[in-house]
């Protein structure tokens, strides 16, 4: 992925949050010069991986297979420095592009729709052995219950949210026609490196090609550019 590329799509993510008045915190804006200035006050962010996040999942095609993502707030199972119990992402999901097919071994988190088009999420229960269970799947819609088809569909319209439990699979993609969706996630501790089970192999962080300068600092790159 084209550091360039990076740059314009970070750009215009902080765009569709300011015409939602989703306001980012000003870490959010500092520039790799001005991380390098940043001493220890800031270790929270680093050692969490809060900030920016861009991901194709190792597909290759971000707009059909990808996620853009900035993370707020999170904890950390194995610091106990740091005693948030709770993390807050806020993502951004364009028509059809799918963030593919995961749960996670002990996440409880809400996706919640803050704004834009609608969003659709695809379900299944887990078997013990971790495949697709036939079974239906019980789903929690701001504060509803009720069943659905196992691969049934939610959609979410602005406003509207769903808790997933641990062992949940799901994918989701902004509906087509419908616009970019503005996405917040409010979880348990997020572990990217244990907790996450994909249903297909994935790749995480993309490989970046520096045909620019970086603006903004993915939250994998903090040791990178912080000597």
């Amino acid at each position: 992925m084209k550091r360039s590329f990076i740059n314009a799509e970070i750009a215009k993510f902080i765009e569709l949050c300011d015409k939602y008045c989703f306001r980012l915190p000003p870490f959010a804006f500092f520039t790799p010069d001005e991380w390098k200035t940043k001493g220890p006050e800031y270790d929270e962010i680093r050692d969490n991986a809060l900030g920016w996040d861009i991901t194709d999942f190792g597909s290759g095609d971000f707009m059909k297979i990808g996620l853009t993502l900035f993370t707020l707030r999170n904890g950390n199972l194995k610091n106990p420095e740091y005693q948030k119990p709770y993390a807050e992402k806020i993502m951004r999901v364009y028509e059809g592009q799918v963030t593919p097919y995961h749960f996670h071994w002990n996440k409880m988190e809400d996706i919640i729709n803050r704004g834009g088009g609608n969003l659709v999420i695809q379900l299944y229960s887990a078997t013990e052995d971790d495949k697709f269970s036939n079974e239906d799947v019980e789903v929690q819609v701001d504060g509803r219950r009720y069943k659905i088809p196992a691969g049934g569909k939610v959609i979410l319209t602005p406003g509207e949210s769903i808790t997933l439990l641990p062992r949940q699979y799901h994918q989701f993609w902004a509906e087509p026609g419908s616009g970019v969706c503005l996405v917040g996630e409010v979880s348990k501790v997020n572990d990217d490196n244990t907790d996450n089970r994909f249903y297909e192999p994935t790749g995480r962080f993309p490989e970046v090609e520096e045909d620019e300068p970086a603006r903004f600092v993915l939250c994998n790159e903090y040791n990178k550019f912080i000597q």
